[in-house]
């Protein structure tokens, strides 16, 4: 079961130091605050919920605070909050596994989707200054470039530029990025720092979408070593807390968490807009050879002086 430590901060970290509402709603998801790592549907036995496509239930800060896990429900209540009006400023929403495409077809998945949104296309509550995205995690084909569709509407759209494409480039970082500059956040000084936000939001925040350096090099396709890969593991990078973009700062409880001198000289982050793959994964600085060893032998971040 995927977890990450109670000291890697989060967007909810970043939402609520600005008192911005939020919350999660999960197709088939058992019941609110649900931590396991599936559900299935109980006639068919098919795959229904699955945890990884539920972001913050991953965070340890999310999943062992109750009160977080109380915004974390099933996608039925999504439906009782708009009725009654009561639905926080950030959502994020995950079909199950039958919506999504994942163990269907795109045709599945649109179908779901036009059925899930025309309802609230017509609605003036939900509509107003609402800006919603609609994406994939990935392609279906590992082979090729991963390259995803993202599609805004919503009242936060301008008329002039409905029915029109962006061509410039952007990640899943992106996201982020976006929230933090419609909301003036602060940022997690990791990839976010670096991400285009969304021009339609950057005009109006005076931010700069830049031009990525070499796009026909972007796969994308294949997962980097980490702490979650199976068989590459790498560890936790450290967020650099010196990041700074467009006057937004970082997290200052990420600030006091990882800014000591001792921690800065591990971060792999620089603000860039080109994040690593696993043809160019991060690069950590040196540690110390008997740190090295303890880290192959036990698989542990382990640090020390000499």
């Amino acid at each position: 079961m995927n977890k990450l430590p109670a000291n890697i901060s989060s967007v909810a970290d970043l939402l609520e130091d600005k008192g911005i509402s939020w919350g999660e709603y999960q197709e088939d998801m058992p019941y609110t605050g649900f931590t396991g790592n599936e559900c299935r549907n109980q006639q068919t036995q098919a795959n229904a919920y699955v945890r990884k496509h539920n972001p913050l239930v991953i965070f340890n800060s999310v999943a062992d605070a109750p009160e977080r896990l109380a915004k974390i429900k099933n996608l039925t209540l999504f439906w009782s909050d708009l009725e009654a009006k009561n639905l926080p400023q950030w959502i994020f929403i995950t079909p199950n596994m039958t919506s999504d495409g994942h163990d269907t077809s795109v045709t599945v998945a649109g179908a779901w989707t036009r059925s899930f949104l025309e309802p609230l296309l017509a609605n003036d509550y939900f509509m107003k200054d609402t800006l919603i995205l609609v994406t994939f995690d990935e392609n279906h084909t590992y082979a090729r470039p991963n390259r995803v569709v993202g599609i805004l509407l919503g009242g936060a759209v301008p008329g002039s530029v409905h029915g029109t494409t962006d061509s410039n480039y952007y990640d899943h970082y992106s996201e982020i990025a976006t929230i933090e500059a419609n909301w003036d956040l602060h940022t997690l000084g990791r990839y976010d720092v670096g991400a285009n936000v969304f021009s339609l939001v950057a005009n109006k925040t005076e931010g700069v979408v830049r031009k990525h350096p070499n796009l026909d090099g972007v796969d994308l396709n294949e997962s980097y070593p980490g702490i979650f890969h199976s068989k590459k593991w790498a560890p936790q990078p450290v967020p650099n807390t010196s990041l700074n973009t467009n006057g937004r700062s970082v997290l200052p409880g990420v600030v006091k968490t990882w800014g000591s001198d001792e921690n800065q000289k591990q971060t792999v982050y620089g603000g860039d807009l080109e994040i690593p793959s696993a043809a160019n994964p991060p690069k950590y600085p040196q540690l110390p050879r008997c740190a090295l060893l303890v880290l192959m032998l036990t698989g542990l971040w382990l640090c020390l002086k000499s």
